[in-house]
């Protein structure tokens, strides 16, 4: 892997692979400039599909592309033939990348301890409160395992330092749930900062993960334009994205 790409430091099986682009080493300009992976970002379409060829290099195929509505949709992406509506997906065969695309909501991968199973979920604060981590969560055990055995990376997004809300967000979460306050401080009048890594964390507890098996969180992308896309910040923006895949445990793929 080259650039400035993350590689998610978790303990996964050796044959699981992940990793979460930059916006780094394209070929896109402008606002956009210059690795945009997203097609309904306003940029010059020819651009996209010249990042996403370069990308393609580094994937065993094409990923399984969703068309990202802010939801709690799960889909088996073994089976898709379309990019359709959802917000997470779960994959068992060997080569079918889950992706998913991001500019200030989380990333969050999954997979099993044993290897068979991985997942991506768009986790932004109204997926989050509506329930994507658990539905995610919940085909993963759907297809025969329990929340023990599986493992969760947080991607970057933004930060609590960054991500000012209103009350809509903060009763989406504290009018059910107490211990979500602890993620929000009072900011201005009617305003709180929103802690988006600390409401995955307690959305994967409520699952049924322990937090030793939670990695990543903290990498804010409001805060570093050099690397990182930010809707927040910049409203015309480019997207990064975030891949899994399993690999049969005799190949030697790396990403």
């Amino acid at each position: 892997m080259n650039r400035d790409w993350i590689k998610p430091d978790w303990p996964a099986p050796a044959n699981v692979k992940a990793f979460i682009t930059t916006r780094t080493g394209g070929v896109s300009t402008g606002p956009h400039a210059s690795f945009n992976l997203g097609l309904r970002a306003d940029d010059d379409p020819q651009a996209v599909t010249q990042n996403r060829a370069l990308l393609q290099q580094h994937l065993p195929q094409a990923p399984q592309w969703l068309r990202q509505v802010h939801g709690v949709r799960v889909v088996d992406a073994d089976a898709l033939t379309d990019s359709p509506e959802a917000d997470a997906s779960v994959a068992r065969e060997p080569h079918t990348v889950c992706a998913i695309m991001i500019a200030d909501c989380l990333p969050v991968l999954f997979t099993n301890r044993a290897g068979t199973r991985v997942a991506a979920a768009h986790a932004g604060w109204r997926g989050l409160a509506g329930g994507v981590i658990a539905n995610t969560v919940q085909t993963l055990c759907d297809g025969g395992d329990k929340p023990a055995d599986l493992l969760a990376y947080i991607g970057p997004g933004i930060g609590p330092t960054a991500f000012e809300v209103g009350a809509d967000v903060y009763e989406a979460f504290t009018t059910h749930d107490m211990q979500a306050k602890a993620a929000f401080v009072a900011h201005t009048p009617g305003k709180w900062l929103a802690d988006l890594f600390m409401l995955a964390r307690q959305a994967l507890g409520r699952a049924g993960l322990s937090s030793g098996n939670v990695y990543g969180g903290g990498l804010c992308t409001y805060a570093d334009p050099l690397r990182f896309y930010s809707y927040r910040r910049d409203k015309i923006t480019g997207r990064m994205a975030a891949f899994i895949w399993r690999q049969q445990s005799d190949e030697q793929l790396s990403p």
